[in-house]
């Protein structure tokens, strides 16, 4: 399972139509509509904004007046190729007066997306567990040496320390396992997403 790194733009004239791409990694339902509805407000003139996306088992792509399945499904085969997850892409099209026809449609946001897509850095994506300990502060020299691996993601110091970390499933029991005596509390939270560089 992989996603890109960082967000990447690209532009391209196809029969002097301008058709701007921009790909985006995503991981909720919220992010993907505040980039949708930015790229709405930057692009106010265009024709049409299509786009697809895939978060986990959410899939949708969108033709935004192109004819039915012409350019968010070819956007979409696109993601689905590159074998993406976690990925948000938009095509931008600026109606340059030459009609494309079905399949000069299907190509163009097609090739748009591959093109852009072809220049992405990718990185690895794993199931995992996102972690919640609570311990006190006479432990956190066995807890720092027990997570020297890990990447702590928060730390609150209060009355006890709390610390919050992500690892990957398989991983999990025997952590969690050294984990226990010296800790008060350890909550979890199941199927979040880490990435591997």
């Amino acid at each position: 399972m992989q996603t890109i790194k960082e967000p990447l733009y690209f532009e391209k004239e196809i029969k002097k139509s301008k058709f701007i791409t921009k790909v985006f990694p995503v991981y909720s339902l919220k992010d993907t509509t505040s980039y949708i509805e930015k790229e709405k407000q930057i692009h106010k003139n265009a024709t049409h904004i299509c786009y697809a996306y895939k978060i986990g088992p959410i899939t949708k792509c969108f033709d935004d007046g192109e004819p039915s399945g012409t350019a968010g499904l070819p956007i979409l085969n696109i993601l689905n190729f590159h074998s993406l997850q976690f990925v948000l892409c938009i095509v931008i099209r600026y109606f340059g007066g030459i009609k494309l026809g079905a399949t000069g449609l299907l190509r163009a946001y097609a090739g748009c997306a591959n093109d852009t897509i072809k220049q992405c850095h990718f990185t690895q994506l794993i199931e995992g567990i996102r972690i919640f300990i609570t311990f006190p502060y006479q432990h956190q020299k066995q807890i720092n040496y027990l997570l020297q691996k890990y990447e702590i993601i928060e730390k609150k110091y209060q009355q006890q320390i709390y610390y919050t970390l992500e690892v990957d499933k398989i991983t999990f029991p025997s952590l969690k396992a050294s984990l226990q005596p010296f800790c008060t509390e350890i909550n979890i939270e199941e199927n979040v997403i880490i990435k591997t560089e």
